[in-house]
C-alpha cells in the first residue's frame, strides 16, 4: 500500500500550482479529472500507436462500430484516437488548451462521458486564461506522475485519499464518498462466506450491486474477493451514485477493469432507480449516515402509497432526517426470489429509533418477521473518516441456512471491554493508527484468525454463542406497547360512564413495553402473554389499572448494548479510601520535594 500513498502525495503536490487562482475547496475540480485523464493515458500508452495505425481502416464506420473495433485494438472497453497524449501536450506549450480539448474529444464515447461529469471544460478555460496561465504547468506535472503500474484497487485508494484530503480542506464530508477498505473487506468476507462452495464452481457468474457506490470501493473489493477465491468466476458489478465526481471516478475504474461501464448509473437512487428491472445476487452499501430525504419526500411517499408492498417503500417510511432504512428497503426490493445476500453499514439509529408502529419500527418488524435479518455486527468507534460514532453491519438475506432460520446473530466487535484482549495483550478487534485520518483513529487488522477481520469472520461463521456472540430467536426483538389507564376520581371515588365502566384519568395514563418473550426459571426464552406480564408487573403497584386494548401496538427494536452489558460491581470503600490516602501521601511528598 506504500505505492498508493506515494502517488497520492505526488498528485497532492500539484495542487500547490493552483494556489492564488483557486480556493482550496475548488482544488478537486482540477486534480480529480486530471488524475483520471492521466490514469487513462498511462493505461492506454502501450497500444496507443496501434489504435492510431488502425484508425484509417474504420474511419467510415458508424461511431458505435468504430468504438468497438478500436476498443479491441486498445485492449480495453475504451480507447483514445487523438494524435495527442500527455507527452505531446507538453511538447506544444503554446497550444495546450486547444490540444487538451482535442485529446479529450479523442476518447471513445464511454470514457468521454466520464470527463464530462467533471465539467472539466470550464476548468480548462479558467487555467488557460492568460491571467492564470497554469494549464501547461499542471499538465507537465501530471506527465511526471506514472500511474501505469497501479493495480485497480491501489488506484481506488489514491482517489479516495485525494477526496478525503480535499474534503478536509473544504470542511466537507469525505465519508459520503467512500468506506475504509478494511470495513469493506470484513463485509465482503461475511457476505460471501456462506456461498464459498457456490463461488468456487467452474464458470460461475454472479452479480453485485451498490445503490450508493461512491468511487466504487465496495464493488472493487467484492470483485477482488471473488477472483482470489476462483479466478474463473465472473462477478458482474452494478451501482448508482448521486455525486458526479464520485460517479465519474467509479465509472473510469470500471472501464479500466473491463467491467461494463453502462452498469454504473448516475442519479438519486430514491427518485430515479437506474436499474429498476434488475435483481442481484449480492448487495453491499454504506449509505450516508442520517441522510435527509426531504428533497425526495414527495416521490417516495407517492410510491409508498401507490404501490404499497409491491413497491420499494411499502413497509414504512422513517423520519425525514434519516433515510438509512430507505436504502435497505430499496435493496430488499432487488433480492432474487431464489436467494440474495445484503451487507449494509448503519449507525445505531436504525436499530432502535422509533416507538411501536412508527415507520422505523414497522420496517424492522417487516424484515425480522420475514426472517431476513441474519446478523448485526457492532464495529469499533472512530473507524470512519467523517465520524467517530459507532457503526453496525447488517446482514440481510431471503435464503438463510437451516441452522440460522428464525434466528438473528449479534456480534460485538466493538472491542471496548477490558476482557477483549488477545494473549499478546492487544485488542482482538482493532488497533490504533499511528496517525489519524480525519476522525479515523482506529483500524481493523486485515489478516489473522485470532484478531481483526479473520477473528470477526470466524465468529460469524462458527455461529456459536460466546462472550462476543449472542444468538436470539426473531421474536426476542418484538414487544407490545400497551396503554395503561387508571380511574378518574372525584372526592376519592372513581367516575364511571353510562355503562358503569370507570373513566380513565388522562393525567395518570402510562405506557408499558411488554416483550414477546421472557426467561423461565431455567433461563430459557419462552412466550409470554400481555395479561400475564400485566398481572405480575403492573397490578401489584397499580391495583385499579387496566389496559386499553384498542391502543395496543406492536414494535421491534434491537437494543444491542443491553444484550452485551456486563455488570461490574463497585469497588469496596476500603479499597477506594486506601487509593485516596496513597494519592494524598504522594502529593505531600511532591510538595516537600518542590519546597526543598
Amino acid at each position: 500500500m506504500l505505492n498508493f500513498k506515494e502517488k497520492a502525495d505526488l498528485i497532492w503536490r500539484v495542487a500547490d500550482l493552483l494556489r492564488g487562482d483557486y480556493k482550496q475547496s475548488d482544488y478537486g475540480k482540477v486534480i480529480l479529472p486530471m488524475t483520471v485523464l492521466r490514469r487513462l493515458d498511462c493505461v492506454l500508452a502501450p497500444t496507443k500507436q496501434k489504435v492510431l495505425d488502425y484508425l484509417p481502416k474504420v474511419e467510415n464506420l458508424k461511431e458505435s462500430a468504430k468504438d468497438l473495433a478500436l476498443n479491441k485494438i486498445a485492449g480495453f472497453n475504451f480507447h483514445n484516437r487523438s494524435q495527442y497524449d500527455f507527452d505531446k501536450l507538453v511538447a506544444d506549450p503554446n497550444n495546450v488548451g486547444a490540444n487538451l480539448r482535442n485529446y479529450i474529444n479523442g476518447f471513445s464515447t464511454s470514457a468521454r462521458e466520464i470527463i464530462e461529469y467533471f465539467n472539466f471544460g470550464d476548468q480548462i478555460d479558467r487555467m488557460d486564461d492568460p491571467k492564470a496561465d497554469i494549464l501547461f504547468q499542471v499538465i507537465k506535472e501530471f506527465k511526471g506522475i506514472d500511474l501505469s503500474n497501479m493495480a485497480p484497487l491501489e488506484m481506488g485508494y489514491v482517489f479516495e485519499d485525494l477526496i478525503r484530503r480535499f474534503a478536509e480542506q473544504s470542511n466537507e464530508t469525505a465519508g459520503e464518498h467512500f468506506t475504509p477498505r478494511e470495513v469493506i473487506r470484513l463485509m465482503v468476507n461475511v457476505l460471501f462466506i456462506e456461498d464459498r462452495d457456490i463461488l468456487t464452481q467452474e464458470g460461475i457468474v454472479k452479480t453485485l450491486y451498490d445503490p450508493a457506490c461512491g468511487t466504487g470501493g465496495m464493488l472493487s473489493v467484492g470483485e477482488q474477493y471473488v477472483k482470489e477465491l476462483n479466478p474463473n468466476a465472473e462477478l458482474k458489478v452494478f451501482g448508482q451514485e448521486i455525486n458526479p465526481e464520485s460517479y465519474a471516478i467509479c465509472k473510469s475504474d470500471m472501464l479500466i477493469k473491463g467491467q461494463n461501464p453502462a452498469n454504473i448509473k448516475f442519479g438519486n437512487t430514491f427518485t430515479v432507480d437506474g436499474l429498476e428491472d434488475e435483481k442481484f445476487d449480492y448487495m453491499l452499501s454504506n449509505p450516508p449516515f442520517g441522510v435527509d430525504w426531504k428533497k425526495a419526500e414527495k416521490m417516495i411517499k407517492a410510491e409508498a402509497e401507490k404501490k404499497g408492498m409491491s413497491g420499494r417503500f411499502g413497509a414504512g417510511t422513517p423520519r425525514i432526517n434519516d433515510g438509512s432504512l430507505l436504502f435497505l428497503q430499496h435493496m430488499i426490493s432487488k433480492m432474487k426470489p431464489d436467494g440474495s445476500r445484503i451487507g449494509i453499514v448503519f449507525n445505531g439509529s436504525p436499530l432502535f429509533t422509533g416507538s411501536a408502529d412508527s415507520g422505523e419500527s414497522n420496517i424492522r418488524k417487516w424484515i425480522i418477521e420475514n426472517d431476513w435479518l441474519e446478523a448485526v455486527i457492532a464495529l469499533p468507534d472512530q473507524l470512519f473518516y467523517n465520524t467517530g460514532i459507532s457503526t453496525y453491519i447488517w446482514i440481510v438475506t431471503n435464503h438463510k441456512s437451516a441452522e440460522r432460520g428464525g434466528k438473528v446473530q449479534l456480534i460485538n466487535a466493538a472491542g471496548n471491554a477490558a476482557d477483549m484482549a488477545d494473549q499478546s495483550g492487544g485488542n482482538r478487534f482493532w488497533e490504533k493508527m499511528d496517525r489519524s485520518l480525519g476522525n479515523k483513529r482506529k483500524r481493523i487488522a486485515e489478516n489473522g484468525h485470532t484478531k481483526g477481520i479473520g477473528f470477526i469472520t470466524r465468529l460469524y461463521g462458527d455461529f456459536e454463542e460466546n462472550d462476543y456472540c449472542k444468538i436470539f430467536p426473531n421474536e426476542f426483538f418484538g414487544y407490545w406497547r400497551v396503554t395503561v389507564e387508571q380511574p378518574l376520581k372525584e372526592n376519592g371515588r372513581p367516575v364511571t360512564d353510562r355503562q358503569g365502566n370507570p373513566k380513565p384519568d388522562p393525567s395518570l395514563r402510562d405506557y408499558e413495553n411488554i416483550p414477546f418473550l421472557k426467561k423461565d426459571k431455567a433461563g430459557r426464552l419462552v412466550p409470554q402473554a400481555i395479561e400475564e406480564y400485566f398481572a405480575a408487573e403492573v397490578l401489584p403497584h397499580l391495583p385499579g389499572a387496566w389496559i386499553d386494548e384498542s391502543k395496543t401496538k406492536t414494535g421491534y427494536e434491537i437494543n444491542f448494548t443491553k444484550y452485551f452489558y456486563q455488570f461490574k460491581p463497585l469497588r469496596p470503600l476500603a479499597e477506594i479510601k486506601a487509593d485516596i490516602l496513597a494519592l494524598e501521601e504522594r502529593t505531600l511528598n511532591m510538595e516537600k520535594t518542590v519546597l526543598e
